[in-house]
């Protein structure tokens, strides 16, 4: 299992909901973190429990929809001289749910390939070159399970078209000590999720960032996080490693 001690870990969407959860984890683990929110105003709390925890933080604000603002996040996280160790593309929207489905604007398309396509994409492209130079480096992607469901096609869509470019860069880094997987949270209560999923926001964890740590050299797996539900993470990944295999 890999020690994230003193590593640098990103996290999209660490204000709330499993990404705040997330960012107490790994500080729990001992990684030090870059948090991102839409405002920097959004994350007095999280960066205050996660420094009390002794790692250090840095926040930094971007708003996904907003490509210009993405680009310029990527150029603040350059300028902090650290080294990014660890991507946790936790960060997405479900831009509405259509009754009549058959009426969906173009926008929900848009927007919603911006944010949890786009803006992921461009966060691992600019820091995998880094990781695979360095020999070392994990990139988590959260997508979803929603299947046969026409009333959300644009979110649908776009967590598909980050499946199919996580798979295939992460074809580019198999066997090697860079690795990139996908997890999925489950439907669990959430600002995105909504107060009436069946599922826990706490459930998620460790299964949300067990991509984070396993160690195998195997990347393009759905490390879908219902099934370390309740685990410790050294069992979660002992787990992941055995029994999901890479899809090349």
């Amino acid at each position: 299992m890999v020690n994230v001690q003193n590593r640098w870990c990103l996290i999209t969407g660490a204000a709330r909901g499993i990404g705040y959860l997330t960012a107490k984890m790994m500080a729990e683990k001992g990684a030090n973190l870059i948090l991102h929110a839409r405002k920097l105003s959004h994350m007095e709390k999280v960066y205050s429990e996660v420094t009390q925890m002794g790692v250090k933080a840095f926040c930094v604000e971007a708003e996904l929809s907003d490509l210009d603002q993405v680009k310029a996040m990527l150029e603040k996280i350059d300028e902090l001289g650290v080294e990014v160790d660890i991507v946790l593309n936790n960060a997405g929207m479900q831009i509405a749910y259509r009754t009549e489905y058959l009426t969906t604007p173009v926008s929900d398309y848009t927007l919603s390939f911006n944010i949890n396509t786009i803006a992921p994409a461009m966060i691992m492209y600019h820091f995998l070159p880094k990781m695979i130079k360095k020999g070392f480096g994990r990139i988590v992607n959260t997508t979803s399970g929603i299947r046969l469901d026409p009333h959300q096609a644009g979110y649908s869509a776009s967590k598909a078209a980050l499946d199919k470019i996580t798979i295939d860069l992460g074809h580019t880094v198999q066997g090697t000590d860079v690795m990139i997987n996908l997890t999925d949270p489950g439907w669990c209560r959430t600002d995105l999720g909504g107060p009436n999923a069946p599922n826990a926001p706490e459930s998620a964890i460790p299964g949300i960032a067990v991509g984070a740590f396993v160690d195998d050299k195997k990347s393009g797996r759905y490390l879908n996080a219902p099934h370390f539900t309740g685990m410790t993470l050294e069992d979660a990944v002992k787990k992941a490693e055995s029994e999901f295999e890479s899809p090349y």
